[in-house]
């Protein structure tokens, strides 16, 4: 009997895979058909949690199937990080006109990612204590059990390092195996090795603009034969939402989703209060902030439904270009660096909260100034490298708990709501790097303000 109830809820599965395969074809919007991905995904799951109950064989093994749609697209996305970076980092410079405004572009870019981090970790703090949730301690059933024994194991990756050591960390000893992800600070290793590549190109040209002109035109067709695939990839979103979406409510405990709805709570709230910080900055560049979020919200919405800012990036890209006048080179440093630096939502506000909750299970008064202070720093410091794809998050709470001597138990206690708050922190993440490239385009002047005006300008995807 539960071997064939296993096939019926897969054969459900599948019917809505090809429902959604003929609203594609109809042409319905991209948005639309990614954000009814998500409401069929959480109905679906949900209504597999009210008949089957968690844990059991039918959901179980039909979960077995369902993730494996989930997680190929999760992978695909993975697939595209390294080769995104570095496309568009090298990209940028290759598409510069006046190399002399390089440094200006990576130091605003950089200031408004770092900047904006610590600004964010502050929030995480504050709300942790405006929710009174210091020192609260949440329920641990057998999923969570297996997550933070597999953390323990994970967080020997960076316990024994000291800030110094981290920061030594992100420079690639092998730039190959940087690409082929096998550290944890790979993405960050690829982001340097290719502004080296950038740097170089730009000292190629002044001296062989011949040689030069025939490494951009060679980049130019990389970068776009990358998107293209990225495009191809992306057309997957909604099948991929819907079985991540129906795996997250299938699985998770309503109970324990229950027990931790105030961390939800305050954990939205932060991340509210980090998108009126990017307002107020959009105000001082004299950027009206309901235009950015109007022509922001394709991309903002796919990342809030995929939760993943890699996958973002060429949309991101594209909107910052196309329809709020960043120039090229300056879209490409902000979107690209945003995918490995200071990421608001998963590197500033996760890991804040998380050490400010367990700080006085050890005895540390989260109201003294130092600790606020060294909290911040030890989160801005810490928000290099993480990865734009699934996982980011944690390991940054790992890199920040490790680094504070706290206990790393709470990352897997709120293994339960991850997903639900990782869909506003990726939108978070990618709406920093779009805001940090309009302040830097801003700031070197280059930013047209015409497409910026202009309402008709705005970018769908595919």
């Amino acid at each position: 009997m539960t071997n064939l109830l296993t096939i019926i809820v897969v054969l459900l599965f599948a019917a809505l895979i090809y429902g959604f395969y003929l609203l594609q074809k109809r042409h319905l919007k991209f948005s639309t058909r990614v954000f009814a991905a998500l409401f069929v995904g959480i109905v679906f799951g949900g209504v597999l949690q009210l008949i089957f109950g968690t844990g059991s064989d039918v959901v179980t093994q039909a979960l077995d199937w369902i993730t494996m749609v989930g997680s190929g697209y999760v992978a695909l996305l993975q697939m595209l990080i390294m080769p995104l970076i570095f496309v568009s980092i090298v990209g940028a410079f290759t598409k510069m006109k006046e190399s002399e405004k390089i440094k200006k572009i990576s130091f605003t870019v950089l200031a408004t990612l770092l900047g904006t981090t610590a600004i964010a970790a502050l929030i995480g703090i504050v709300m942790v204590m405006v929710f009174g949730l210091d020192g609260a301690s949440f329920t641990e059933g057998a999923t969570e059990t297996a997550r933070i024994a597999e953390l323990a194991e994970r967080s020997t990756q960076v316990q024994d390092l000291s800030i110094p050591q981290q920061i030594v960390s992100f420079i690639p000893s092998n730039v190959f195996a940087d690409f082929a992800g096998t550290r944890s600070t790979s993405t960050i290793g690829v982001v340097i090795f290719s502004a080296f590549v950038g740097i170089a190109f730009l000292g190629v040209k002044r001296k062989s603009p011949k040689e030069a002109e025939t490494f951009a035109n060679l980049m130019d067709s990389l970068y776009k034969i990358v998107m293209r695939i990225v495009t191809l990839v992306l057309r997957l979103t909604p099948y991929g939402v819907l079985a991540l979406m129906t795996n997250v409510l299938a699985s998770s405990d309503f109970e324990a989703i229950l027990n931790l709805g105030k961390f939800i709570i305050a954990s939205y709230a932060a991340l509210i209060l980090v998108l009126l910080v990017h307002s107020l900055l959009l105000i001082a560049v004299r950027v009206n902030p309901v235009t950015y979020f109007k022509k922001a919200f394709p991309v903002l919405s796919f990342a809030f439904t995929s939760r993943s800012s890699a996958g973002a990036l060429p949309l991101n890209i594209e909107t910052q270009t196309k329809a709020l006048g960043v120039d090229e080179a300056t879209a490409n440093f902000a979107g690209s660096f945003g995918l490995s630096i200071g990421q608001n939502g998963c590197a500033g506000v996760y890991p804040a909260m998380l050490a400010t909750i367990v700080a006085p299970t050890v005895g540390i008064n989260v109201f003294d100034w130092q600790f606020i202070l060294l909290l911040v720093a030890v989160v801005t410091i810490s928000s290099f490298g993480v990865a734009g794809v699934g996982g980011g998050a944690t390991f940054a709470s790992l890199i920040v708990l490790g680094s504070m001597n706290l206990p790393i138990a709470i990352v897997g206690l709120v293994i339960s709501v991850e997903p639900l708050i990782d869909m506003a922190r990726t939108l978070v993440n990618v709406s920093d790097s779009m805001v940090a490239g309009i302040v830097t385009s801003s700031r070197i002047n280059e930013l047209d303000r015409s497409i910026l005006d202009d309402s008709a300008a705005v970018i769908e995807a595919e």
